[in-house]
């Protein structure tokens, strides 16, 4: 079985200040979809951001896969009686029919080996009217590296046909755009590339972090939690489900449980 918290985002692991604002943008995003609602993320990783969801939702359950990961989380929600932290497999989740308003998905999707089967589950937990949130990396952005232990990365047109298929409702959003300014940022870009084209990059966070001291300089900690108003807030911009996006780093997808 594969190690998880190899290529997660721990708390206390050092990444660039742009990735602790995006997470917690992340999490914001899905906490305007949690008010009074019970609440389960799926792949919670370390778990920073259920105290956050937490502000928001009436319960919240906290799951991963890697015993390592939920390490972390139990620890920061020990005497947090509206969190709940379970080992679970996306694939078959032990909870009853109906049993949460919205289900959140970050950057989890791709290394499911049965991505429909997940889907499939989803349905089955949420509650009519509740709403599956996903987060992804947007393969069709020219930049977009591929992670160790994935599976299979979607753009818009191939998740919007796939929720469709589930009996979705679905909306798309652009987040992160990539918006080069000046040479040093081409340069960057073009290094990248020519690195994931070579296969290059680094497969664990140790070795990634190398790199973002090279290209980033100044590293901070991951927070073991987000908290509201740690960053400012940007609406993510809303995208055609029929069209590929290039621009956004990663997309955003709300899914409707309808019937």
């Amino acid at each position: 079985m594969q190690d998880y918290s190899t290529i997660t985002e721990l708390p206390g692991s050092c990444v660039i200040p742009m990735q602790v604002e995006r997470a917690y943008h992340r999490y914001y995003f899905g906490a305007l979809y949690s008010q009074e609602k019970d609440v389960l993320e799926v792949a919670c990783g370390g778990g920073q951001g259920l105290g956050l969801l937490a502000q928001f939702a009436k319960h919240v359950v906290g799951g991963d896969i890697e015993e390592k990961n939920l390490s972390y989380a139990r620890q920061t929600y020990a005497n947090n009686s509206k969190v709940k932290v379970v080992k679970l497999n996306a694939h078959q989740m032990e909870f009853p029919d109906a049993s949460f308003d919205t289900i959140i998905i970050y950057e989890a999707i791709y290394y499911l080996e049965h991505f429909e089967k997940f889907l499939s589950e989803a349905r089955r937990l949420l509650r009519k009217g509740g709403n599956l949130i996903i987060c992804t990396a947007n393969k069709d952005w020219p930049d977009f590296n591929p992670s160790p232990f994935s599976y299979c990365y979607y753009g818009v047109p191939e998740l919007n046909q796939i929720l469709n298929h589930h009996h979705f409702q679905v909306k798309f959003y652009g987040a992160f755009p990539d918006i080069k300014e000046g040479a040093p940022s081409f340069l960057k870009s073009i290094l990248k590339r020519i690195a994931i084209k070579m296969h290059l990059m680094p497969k664990t966070m140790k070795g990634k972090t190398f790199l973002k001291r090279l290209f980033y300089g100044r590293l901070i900690q991951l927070p073991r939690e987000f908290t509201v108003g740690m960053y400012p807030y940007q609406e993510p911009k809303p995208l055609l489900e029929s069209r590929s996006d290039t621009i956004h780093t990663a997309l955003y997808v709300i899914a409707s449980k309808v019937l």
